[in-house]
C-alpha cells in the first residue's frame, strides 16, 4: 500500500541535525528535479525579501520564513515525519506508533512536496516554506515542474499495490495516477455527513486517524474494495464509488459527524 499525503504549511523547527544530502533522499529519480526547485528558491529568497515574500505568497507577519529558505542547504535535516505538523499529523502522530507501525508508515507514507517532489517520512529535510501552488519566476508553476519527473518515478513506487490517496487538489496537479495504477487508486474525501461538505478540520483530522488505524491495525488493502472493507471494519461510515470505465480511480467518501 502507498499512501500520498499533503504536506503542512506549518512545520516544526529545523532542529541541529545535519543538514540537507539531496542524494540520500527517496525516490532518487526526483533529484535533478529537487536540486532545480531548491536551487532557485534558495537564491530568490536570498536576493530580494520582498519579491520572494510575493511570490511565496506569504504575509508580513511571515517573513522569517524567506530566511529559513535561504538557510536550506545548511540549517538541521530532521525526519520528515517529524518536520510537517498541523491536524492531519496531529492525528496521525508517527511519534506515538508503535514499533511495528512505524515500519509500516516508513514503508507505506508518501508525502508530497512544492520544494521535493514527494519525500519518506524517514527521509531527512530542513523546515521549508515553498507550496506546490507556487509559480517560481524561472521554473514556473511547480505543479507542471513536477509532473514528467513524477510521472516517470511514482509508478514503479507504486507498484501494483493499493495506492490511497489523501492529497489536497494543489497536490494532485504534480502526479495523477493513469492506466492500471489508477484502477488500484482510491481517492478519498472526508464530509461532514450532516452537511455533506468537505469541513477543512473535519477532513483533515479524519485523514490523519484513518492513517493511523489502519498502520496500527496492521491492515494492507491489495486494492479499492479491500480498503472499503478495512476502513469499515474500523468503524468508518464509507460510500464507494468504482470508476465508470478503465483506468480511473475510486472515489470513496468518508463521512463523519464529529471529531473525537
Amino acid at each position: 500500500m502507498l499512501v500520498l499525503l499533503p504536506p503542512s504549511e506549518g512545520k516544526a523547527s529545523s532542529g541541529r541535525g545535519a543538514p540537507l544530502k539531496l542524494d540520500a533522499l527517496s525516490l532518487p529519480g526526483l533529484t535533478e528535479a529537487r536540486a532545480a526547485v531548491l536551487d532557485e528558491l534558495v537564491e530568490l529568497c536570498a536576493a530580494d525579501e520582498d519579491k520572494a515574500r510575493e511570490v511565496l505568497g506569504l504575509s508580513e507577519g511571515l517573513r522569517d520564513e524567506v530566511g529559513k529558505n535561504v538557510r536550506l542547504r545548511t540549517a538541521g535535516a530532521r525526519p520528515a515525519g517529524e518536520i510537517y505538523t498541523g491536524v492531519l499529523y496531529d492525528a496521525l502522530d508517527l511519534a506515538t506508533l508503535d514499533t511495528a507501525a512505524k515500519r509500516r508508515a516508513a514503508r507505506s507514507l508518501l508525502v508530497f512536496s512544492g520544494l521535493w517532489g514527494a519525500v519518506r517520512v524517514t527521509d531527512r529535510i530542513p523546515s521549508y516554506r515553498c507550496s506546490m501552488g507556487v509559480r517560481l519566476p524561472g521554473l514556473g508553476a511547480l505543479g507542471g515542474h513536477w509532473r514528467t519527473p513524477m510521472a516517470s518515478v511514482l509508478p514503479e513506487a507504486a507498484g501494483d499495490g493499493l495506492v490511497l490517496d489523501l492529497r489536497s487538489s494543489a497536490y494532485v496537479a504534480a502526479w495523477k495516477p493513469k492506466g492500471e495504477v489508477a484502477e488500484q487508486t482510491a481517492s478519498v474525501r472526508v464530509l461532514h455527513a450532516p452537511t455533506r461538505k468537505v469541513v477543512s478540520h473535519f477532513n483533515k483530522a479524519t485523514k490523519g486517524r484513518i492513517v493511523r488505524g489502519l498502520l496500527s491495525a496492521g491492515v494492507a488493502p491489495k486494492g479499492p474494495a479491500e480498503l472499503v472493507e478495512a476502513l469499515r471494519d474500523l468503524g468508518y461510515e464509507v460510500e464507494a464509488a468504482a470508476p465508470a470505465k478503465p483506468g480511473q480511480a475510486w472515489s470513496l467518501d468518508v463521512l463523519v459527524d464529529e471529531v473525537h
